[in-house]
This record gives structure tokens, sequence and C-alpha cells, in this order.
């Protein structure tokens, strides 16, 4: 033997689990030319204010390690801000944590508190990362589906279902609203009822939040933040990539009470140690300099739903205006029968519009006929996409 190592001996830590779904359509699109309404990035800059911030910082002497925790000037930002919208007095020292994108900050947390042989239930159609999380994190996921409202076309929880899948082992509940993919929402009874269900358990909730501010209608976001119980027992996980229309910049943050930020940074110190630092200044200055931007996105987004939607008049989907997030979910029943995954792909090549099929979000075998669009695009876009789909 020659002592070197056969890549074929090695035995996977997630032997399910192959390239993301939002790599391959991307890919697709990209390969075949096609308008990519998959992957979920706006085609528009961050607001100036914010660039320019972010480029003062880069030219003087902000290029060095952040603090572990994050900038204190964008910890005290995101407390402010969280009071503000939420009426939730956070510690800005204590409780809030700067994290390397929603992703980190969402495997930081599932590795806190997952241990060996516990159970996290995920509510699907459920995001794709949580479930890799809890596997290396020796967990154990139990899948609970959202229903289908009928001819509405909307997503709601099961409540009874939860209530069902509940057990000794549950050591997680990850919440996920303003939901991705479906755009569903929750409501204050909902928080109550979610509540009621965790009281006497010693279940930990981990609230994905990353579209906070794209809420719809007039609707405000129901933060698990804003719920006195529910509180005690939450790490909250949003991005300041969704808000700021810059995902690439990686750049999110965990709310959570003292004891569980305490075992939140333990994972963090050592997945990431700290944030790009001249970001976390620019976001800082920028939040507390114009403190109303957030506030502004959900009639932008709703403008480019409407924009969306109403393009699609003359087509032969059936659709629920979105509540929430910047995805629309098309049912295609009228138009083929097809498997999902399969017509998305073929959609793409013959089409020339890409999307993403809900169906691999899903343990369950998926029966809906539906495909989820991003319209965080600029209108010539929206429109030459919704000229292709409505000729289907």
């Amino acid at each position: 033997m020659n002592g070197k190592i056969s890549r074929q001996t090695i035995t996977s830590k997630l032997p399910e689990v192959g390239t993301t779904i939002f790599t391959v359509m991307s890919q697709m699109a990209a390969d075949s030319g096609a308008i990519n309404l998959s992957q979920g990035y706006p085609s528009f800059d961050p607001p100036q204010g914010l660039l320019e911030r972010v480029s003062h910082h880069l030219s003087n002497g902000v290029n060095q390690y952040a603090p572990m925790a994050g900038v204190p000037l964008l910890r005290t930002a995101i407390a402010e801000k969280t009071q503000r919208l939420q009426g939730r007095t956070v510690d800005a020292d204590t409780e809030v944590t700067v994290c390397c994108g929603a992703t980190e900050g969402l495997f930081s947390a599932i590795q806190a508190v997952v241990r060996a042989g516990d159970e996290a239930i995920v509510f699907d159609p459920a995001y794709d990362s949580y479930e890799p999380a809890i596997t290396l994190a020796g967990g154990i996921t139990r899948h609970v589906p959202l229903s289908i409202d009928g001819d509405d076309l909307d997503f709601s929880v099961d409540w009874q279902r939860l209530v069902d899948t509940v057990n000794k082992k549950t050591r997680l509940i990850i919440v996920n609203f303003p939901h991705n993919p479906t755009g569903a929402i929750l409501e204050a009874a909902d928080l109550d009822r979610l509540a009621d269900i965790v009281r006497n358990t010693d279940c930990y909730l981990l609230s994905d939040e990353v579209y906070e501010h794209i809420v719809f209608d007039d609707v405000p976001h129901r933060s698990l933040l804003s719920n006195d119980e529910l509180w005690e027992r939450t790490m909250v996980v949003s991005s300041f990539g969704k808000t700021f229309h810059a995902t690439g910049w990686k750049i999110g943050h965990c709310i959570a009470p003292k004891y569980l930020s305490e075992e939140f940074r333990k994972v963090h110190q050592f997945s990431t140690f700290s944030v790009n630092t001249p970001m976390q200044h620019g976001i800082a200055d920028f939040l507390l300099s114009d403190p109303g931007f957030y506030e502004q996105l959900p009639a932008f987004y709703q403008e480019k739903r409407d924009y969306f939607c109403g393009m699609l008049d003359a087509s032969r989907f059936k659709l629920q205006p979105a509540h929430s997030t910047f995805f629309q979910i098309l049912d295609y029943s009228e138009i083929s029968s097809d498997i999902d995954l399969e017509l998305a792909k073929r959609w793409t090549r013959d089409a020339g519009v890409a999307s993403i099929p809900l169906s691999v979000f899903c343990d369950e075998p998926f029966t809906g006929a539906r495909l989820r669009f991003c319209f965080a695009k600029d209108d010539a876009t929206l429109a030459a996409a919704a000229t292709k789909l409505c000729a289907l």
C-alpha cells in the first residue's frame, strides 16, 4: 500500500444531498440563455447611500477583524429597529449577533441546540438548508406539510398535525414566515397557537425571518419576537442581503435571549468568527441615518408583484398574489400534468424562463402543480418573462 486514502472509502455525512436546486436551475438558465426567475436575487443595486457608506469605510481604516459578535454600532442599530418594529427590547451586547449571512445564522443556531437523537420539525415546503444542518448535528428531521386552502391557493399551518408531531424528543421547531417559497404569513393568533403547543415542553424555536420587511397589502409582519412567551425560547435569524438588495454581501443577524445567544456564539465563533468589517460599519451608518428605508420595501415589491401578476392575466396559469417575499407561485395544472421538476427544466430550455419546483422542498410526494418565480427584477425582465409564460 502506498499510504494514500482512496476516495471510495469516504462515508458521506450527507449521502442524500446533491447540488442545490438553485445552482442547478441557475446553471440551466445560463446555459440555455433563459430568463432566470429561479434563484432569489434582485436585478437592481443596493441603495446609493449604503454603497457610499461602505465605500467610505473601505478607505478609512476598518478592514481588520470585527468583534466576534459584530460591530457594536450595528448591533445597536439592530436593537433599535427591533424595538421600533416589534416592540421587543433586546440587549445589543448580549442578545444580538451579526452572522455571515442568514445561512450561517441558521446553521449555527441548529448546531447550538440540536443534539444526537433529537428531533427537529420543519414545515414543508421547507428551505433546503435546514435538514442538512439538522443531520450534521445528529438530529432527525420531522416534516409537517403546510395545508393548501383549496381554490384560494394559499398555504397555512396545519396546527393539528404539528400537535401530533411534537413529542418528548422534539428539540427544535423551525419556523419560516414570511415563508419561502409560498409567501405564507402568520397572524397574531397563530403565534398564540404556537405558544400553546410548545408550552410545558423542552422545545426551542428557530425563526427564519429573512423576508421580514417584504409583506404586502398593509399587513404587518408578525415576528416571534413580538410574542412574550415565544421570545423566551426563540432564535430569530434575519438578512440584510434581502433587505438591501445585496444578497452577495452575506450579512445577517441572530436575535435571541442571552442564554441562547451564548450557545449560538459558541458555534458562530468557530464557524466564521467575524463578519465583513467595512460592510458592517456601512450598514450601521445607513440604518441609523435612514431608518425608514426598509419601511418602503413592501410598497416597492408589491408594485413588482402586481405588475408581474397583471402581465399574466392572459396566461393559463392560476395564481393567488403572494402575501409576502419576492416570489410568486403559479399553478400550471391547466397547462400540463407533468411533474414540476421535469417541467421546470423543460420550460427553462424550451420556453426560456427558469423557475423553482416546489416538490424539491417536500418530504412527502407533492401533488400540487406549482412553480416558484422570482419577481425581484426590473420591469423589462418581468415583461419579457411574462410574454413567454403567456405563450405556454
